[in-house]
């Protein structure tokens, strides 16, 4: 901060009758309910982040704090009529806020509009897609997860959690959250108009940002190729547990099965008919071993689901809003200002024309509309500016998100030592069980030796 008055900008009515001028596709209404900060705030914890002192740019947030700004479950409600699901809603719960509402997709929907409106130039991450024709359960379930990461991430980012769009979000119980959160969204600019800093932003960033925007796009770019491939093999680790669980199960149930034939035996058939009716009782008995193995490996896929897969797919859906981030910085401030000054060019040749023409009412015009084209390029690269100076924020919070790479190692790892532990235990107590099983010559029960100890090499 450097306490320099704030640069002079062109007024909203002049400004935005010339951008729209200059790009035939409007802005998207914007929100920013900047009053409501003020009161916003005082619901925040003593403890809360501070921005650091100095340079605003610069963030100074941890893992844990991010984390331990909000935990919001997002658990199924669904409301059945008749043989067929017909809506859904989610109970959404923050532990921050004290709060337990009732929202529908639609209202994530339209809190993701204007949350987008009103934070342009920041991560927003994207909404899981709408309901498919014959969406079934399985469906469903993954929607639920992907709207659980989804307002996680923003109830954890520094400007969204301080915004009373937020908030409104999670603790208004009133009948329509929609209409709330568009009556609190209108009216209002986006973060840009109501940044005291916009007009500034230049003078935070480095000399070269361009330059570091480039590598740190490269950067994650890298990343979230390679975490894709993790999550990836991660699922199919976990899908493989569960499937392991299934066959177990099913393994279990077939020996029960054969235990409990009662087909008599003929007496030519064996010359030790009692048995067959010890084989039989055993392998009965052994399905209760092998329904707790597939328990066991049925938790340890669940698990891995929930504290890998899930914490992926978390560091991914950061990653794609920055890439997202990244195109709208291009597609959108970027290119809205190269075609501002694409069309001062046009005018300013336009003028010299009309002046060598000697036509004074057209010159006239021309520079009044240059005056105005002016300040819609004065406006446009101060939102370039605003736009890098906040990504260059979004970049340092993803950096701040990668140490999350060791809790799901963590995880990872501590899934499976728990897992094969829980299961070592249960064949270790299966095994003794066996030895009724092989029965040797004067009833001696004698359990098969390996090859090894037979002195045969195995091939």
């Amino acid at each position: 901060m450097t306490g320099r008055a704030m640069d002079p900008l062109p007024s909203p009515a002049v400004a935005a009758a010339a951008e729209a001028e200059a790009d035939e596709e409007a802005d998207p209404p914007a929100t920013d309910p900047r009053t409501s900060q003020v009161t916003e705030r005082r619901d925040l914890d003593p403890g809360r982040m501070q921005m650091p002192q100095g340079n605003p740019l610069l963030l100074s947030y941890t893992l844990q704090e991010l984390l331990a700004r909000d935990t919001v479950q997002v658990e199924l409600i669904p409301e059945k009529k008749g043989l067929f699901l017909k809506h859904v809603e989610y109970e959404v719960s923050s532990q921050r806020f004290k709060s337990s509402v009732y929202r529908r997709y639609n209202d994530f929907v339209v809190f993701h509009e204007v949350l987008l409106h009103k934070f342009p130039y920041r991560m927003v991450p994207a909404l899981p897609p709408k309901r498919v024709l014959g969406a079934d359960r399985e469906f469903i379930e993954g929607r639920r997860r992907a709207l659980k990461r989804f307002i996680n991430l923003v109830a954890r980012h520094p400007p969204f959690s301080e915004d009373v769009l937020l908030k409104l979000f999670l603790s208004f119980s009133g009948s329509d959250v929609q209409h709330k959160l568009k009556e609190a969204a209108q009216g209002v600019g986006d973060e840009f108009t109501n940044c005291k800093l916009a007009a500034r932003a230049k003078d935070f960033l480095p000399a070269d940002i361009q330059t570091q925007f480039a590598m740190s796009r490269e950067l994650i770019r890298n990343v979230y190729n390679s975490f894709y491939k993790l999550r990836d093999r991660a699922e199919r680790i976990a899908s493989r547990a569960i499937d392991n669980a299934a066959d177990l199960l099913i393994f279990g149930k077939e020996l029960s099965a054969l235990g409990s034939d009662t087909t008599p035996l003929p007496s030519w058939a064996a010359l030790h008919l009692s048995t067959w009716g010890s084989l039989k009782q055993a392998l009965k008995g052994l399905s209760v071993e092998f329904a707790l193995l597939a328990d066991k490996a049925a938790q340890q896929g669940k698990k891995e689901e929930n504290d890998v897969v899930e914490k992926l797919n978390l560091f991914l859906d950061l990653l794609q809003s920055y890439k997202d981030l990244c195109e709208r910085h291009e597609k959108g401030v970027l290119h809205k200002h190269q075609r501002a000054l694409h069309k001062y060019g046009l005018m300013k040749r336009q003028m010299m024309s009309a002046a060598h023409s000697r036509e004074p009412e057209s010159v006239e015009q021309l520079e009044s509309r240059i005056v105005e084209q002016e300040n819609v390029i004065q406006t446009m690269e101060l939102r370039n500016y605003f736009s890098l100076y906040c990504l260059h924020q979004e970049t340092q919070l993803v950096h701040v998100y990668l140490p999350l790479t060791s809790h799901i190692l963590g995880a990872f790892v501590n899934s499976q030592i728990q897992g094969h532990k829980e299961m070592s235990k249960v064949w270790n107590d299966l095994k003794p069980k066996l030895s009724c099983l092989f029965a040797g010559p004067h009833s001696v029960l004698t359990p098969p030796r390996s090859p090894q100890e037979d002195g045969v090499c195995p091939h």
